[in-house]
């Protein structure tokens, strides 16, 4: 439809023409037919401009709404790949789900069904108790328990409690004693800060360092119930000149004083990252713990050689966990932050033991990159910890593995603690039960043993009481022989006190 505005201007071009034309003819003279053709020409003149004029506003309008349709058109863009961001997010997401319940899934199934294994044993040895209390052999179920109890500890070799005892083979892994620990430790050849004075172990550390006179030895943490070795956590032992062991304790302290614990942290780092490609050759599912200093995660100089250490070993840091200190997490600054930050930013997982209190914030943690608590068995069992702190430790393994942290029960050195804490869904144990820390064999620190799940490394132990350097390799026993120890607790459970 023609516009009213349209139709108004043409009238009044015409009015415009009919009038310069009259005005010709009756003022000027001029003829009509000059008049008329005079009032034509200006009609078409004013034609022609209101053309062109209303031509060149259609541009205009034209160019601001290609404007307004390219900026419409961006917009929408952004919007389109903003969704398509998000499309991409809840699809890692729901891939990363799937995934994380499948392993899951497995774990779960291979844990039924070595349960169900242990299920049979268990059903096998109450046969067994149930003929033997029939025939009249035995006469309570406490001395059949006992009877299972003794089957794993046949002809077990005799070790010397003196300094240096070299062991030609280990016992069955669950037939350690309760007393077990203490005599091993007490039988380690150690210097003691009650034997040395501060100044003595100072300098007999600052001697090992120099001379590379650092021994790791490896203590393997293992699945509940199945008892299979999951991870090694290796612990630093230093040698002085006659060839007497320093333990952690005693130099730890005195290092960081010194500034010599970034040292010995780097070449724990090295001789760790060694270890771990020996053991994946075998099995790529294996881990190695290395404890890191306070001291080295606050000093920007001896954190940098660390970093670049790990960053070149980058591959492994799925398998390679940092071990820290309750403490150290509890007094972060912003150096240890970042550092920390840096480390979590290249795929490498944390591990918090020596913990004391279970008031525990398992988001921030979470957060830091923290995958592994390590709790002392005695406090998980410690009655009096369900009133102290936040949640039952009963709850803690749940509430933990809700953010993707593993709990694991350390200095475990009964089957009794064990028995307790399936009640408490720990997934892993470590203590002396399982096996004692071991020294590795002195050429590239060799850890096969590890690579099969359910067998400890091959180790040695060296004779330091004459000073004569020999050693002798121990092949630690399969964790598997273990289950019979394990069956006997929980026949003991079951039958009760005799």
């Amino acid at each position: 439809m023609i516009r009213i505005s349209t139709i108004f201007i043409a009238i009044c071009m015409v009015l415009v023409a009919a009038s310069l034309g009259l005005v010709l003819y009756s003022a000027a003279g001029i003829s009509g037919t000059e008049s008329a053709i005079v009032a034509l020409t200006a009609l078409t003149f004013l034609i022609l401009y209101n053309a062109v004029s209303m031509r060149l506003r259609d541009r205009t309008d034209v160019g601001a709404q290609i404007s307004d349709l390219s900026r419409g058109t961006a917009d929408l863009a952004r919007q389109v790949a903003e969704f398509g961001r998000r499309l991409a997010v809840v699809e890692g997401r729901v891939t990363s789900a799937n995934s994380t319940g499948a392993d899951r899934i497995q774990a779960v199934t291979s844990e039924i069904n070595e349960l169900g294994v242990l299920v049979k044993q268990l059903a096998a040895s109450v046969a067994g108790h149930d003929e033997l209390l029939s025939s009249g052999v035995l006469a309570a179920p406490s001395t059949a328990a006992n009877r299972i109890d003794s089957e794993g500890q046949k002809e077990l070799p005799s070790a010397s409690n003196g300094i240096g005892s070299v062991m030609a083979t280990s016992p069955p892994v669950g037939t350690v004693p309760a007393s077990s620990p203490a005599q091993t430790s007490s039988s380690q050849t150690s210097l003691s800060q009650t034997s040395l004075s501060r100044a003595q172990i100072l300098t007999a550390v600052k001697n090992a360092v120099e001379e590379s006179r650092l021994d790791l030895y490896l203590q393997p943490m293992v699945s509940l119930p199945q008892r299979k070795v999951r991870f090694y956590e290796a612990v630093t032992r230093l040698r002085d000149d006659k060839d007497q062991i320093i333990v952690a304790d005693d130099f730890v302290g005195i290092a960081e004083a010194a500034g010599l614990i970034g040292r010995i942290d780097h070449m724990v780092m090295l001789r760790c990252v060694q270890v771990l490609r020996r053991l994946m050759v075998r099995n790529k599912e294996v881990g190695v713990f290395c404890n890191v200093a306070q001291a080295t995660l606050g000093n920007p100089n001896t954190f940098a050689q660390c970093l670049d250490f790990l960053e070149a070993n980058r591959a492994l840091a799925s398998s390679f966990v940092l071990e820290f200190k309750q403490s150290t997490f509890h007094n972060l600054g912003p150096t240890e932050i970042e550092h920390l930050a840096a480390l979590a930013q290249r795929g490498f997982r944390f591990s918090i033991d020596h913990v004391t209190d279970l008031r525990i914030e398992p988001r921030d943690l979470a957060d830091r990159g923290v995958r592994f608590i390590k709790v002392p068995a005695a406090l998980l069992l410690d009655q009096r910890q369900s009133s102290t702190s936040d949640i039952h430790p009963s709850d803690l393994s749940d509430l933990l593995g809700r953010y993707g942290i593993d709990l694991i029960a350390e200095r475990i050195e009964g089957e009794r603690a064990v028995v307790d804490l399936l009640d408490f869904d720990v997934r892993f144990g470590q203590g002396f039960l399982f096996a004692p820390p071991r020294p590795l064999r002195p050429e590239g620190a060799s850890a096969t043993g590890g690579a099969t799940p359910g067998n400890a490394p091959d180790m040695q132990h060296q004779d330091a009481s004459h000073g004569s350097g020999k050693t002798a390799s121990v092949d630690a026993p399969r964790i598997d022989s273990s289950r019979a120890s394990g069956i006997a607790a929980l026949a003991r459970r079951f039958a009760g006190p005799g």
